[in-house]
């Protein structure tokens, strides 16, 4: 990245900036490996997570012992992988969020069995969370859990599910009814090859990566599949999200930081008129306004992710604001950055053409940019209520 002061900023401690230099030095040693985007899709995204858990990056995505995770460490991983690749990225990231229930709420013997092998790159974790029409609001899930010999029956279906067709377990939410709306979901652990339980529908999407529409038809698993008790199921992914939500925008941030870098060199390169493009006194106003959208949106990700690790127990405002911020001004700065390099900005395999077609789902999944308002202006309004 051309701009690294951001590291120096008080939000981050000396082990951070040590983290983010070895990621930065590893990801220039794999760039090659990491930015593979020809081929099976599912294959691609399998080896990048056996690449990030063989070289030891995933241990940062998952809780361990007297160790909860560290969000700034979140955040400065997906920037950085981002910047490189987006596949990269989304492989990193879902380990950490289809595993954060474990992490947060799981059982000794739940993160025993699945977070070493999730940290080491050797079992795929997906997040069940969205249905067809319950997707935002949480509250209207309709999957059911139902008592059963001890264990549980899971039927319904979920969409829009990462990692779906590819991963080992899925953490899924379902509704056990101890009281109505969010009160009375639980979140439960599916194993891929449980009985009932399968793949009804693989999704394609414009920045293509696994998913996938699940079906869970008369799907039994253990009462030891319970994450958490019984009724904390909206609990568990709502903080499952203040965790991850803003991390959502490093990886916003990672886009902007490369398509930035990507249009000053165009500009400083291209000439356009016997002189360089940046001398345009237009392309010069694009650049400033990319830049000051880089650095705002790196300033609320690295509050919210600070504001986490200091131990605030709720950064839902914070969290949301991150989110919104950076990901709607990075879908502005890579706009600009298509627009500087002008007909090729548009030509496949180039990477502001990848970029715009990368970012574009951030504003959408984990909560969209008008759910976040609502959110936000939620938190507002309870704060006034107080004074």
């Amino acid at each position: 990245m051309a701009d690294t002061t951001y590291l120096t900023w008080p939000f981050l401690d000396d082990r951070h900036r040590g983290f983010a230099a070895d990621l930065s030095a590893w990801i220039g040693a794999n760039t090659a490996a990491l930015d593979a985007h020809d081929g099976d899709v599912d294959d691609i995204c399998r080896g990048l997570v056996k690449k990030l858990g063989d070289a030891g990056w995933l241990k940062h995505a998952v809780a361990h012992p007297g160790k909860p995770i560290d969000v700034r460490t979140l955040c400065l991983a997906r920037e950085h992988l981002a910047y490189c690749s987006g596949l990269a990225d989304f492989a990193f990231a879902m380990q950490g969020l289809g595993s954060g229930a474990i992490s947060l709420f799981g059982t000794d013997a739940q993160r025993a069995a699945y977070l070493g092998p999730v940290a080491a790159g050797k079992k795929i974790a997906a997040f069940a969370l969205s249905e067809k029409n319950a997707g935002s609001d949480v509250a209207a899930l309709a999957m059911t859990a139902e008592d059963a010999d001890g264990g549980f029956v899971l039927n319904g279906e979920k969409t829009w599910i990462s990692n779906g067709g590819i991963a080992d377990f899925y953490c899924v939410f379902a509704r056990t009814g101890e009281a109505p709306g969010a009160k009375g979901l639980s979140a439960f652990i599916v194993d891929a090859d449980t009985p009932g339980f399968s793949i009804s529908e693989r999704i394609t999407v414009s920045a293509p990566h696994p998913l996938a529409t699940l079906s869970f038809k008369d799907c039994r698993i253990p009462a030891t599949a319970l994450i958490g008790g019984r009724g904390e199921g909206f609990k568990i992914a709502m903080s499952v999200l203040d965790v991850f939500r803003s991390t959502v925008g490093a990886a916003a941030l990672g886009f902007a930081r490369r398509a930035l870098d990507e249009a000053a060199g165009r500009a400083i390169d291209r000439k356009l008129f016997g002189a360089p493009l940046f001398d345009l006194q237009m392309v010069q106003a694009y650049l400033a306004e990319m830049a000051v959208e880089v650095d705002a949106s790196a300033l609320l990700v690295y509050r919210a992710a600070w504001a986490k690790d200091s131990g605030q127990p709720r950064v839902t405002r914070e969290a949301a604001m991150a989110k919104l911020y950076a990901t709607d001004n990075a879908q502005k700065v890579i706009d600009k950055a298509v627009q500087i390099f002008g007909g090729m900005g548009v030509v496949s395999g180039v990477p502001v053409e990848r970029l715009y077609r990368e970012i574009r789902s951030l504003r959408i999944y984990e909560g969209a940019s008008e759910v976040q308002k609502v959110v936000i202006a939620r938190q507002l309004a309870a704060g006034y209520a107080k004074t």
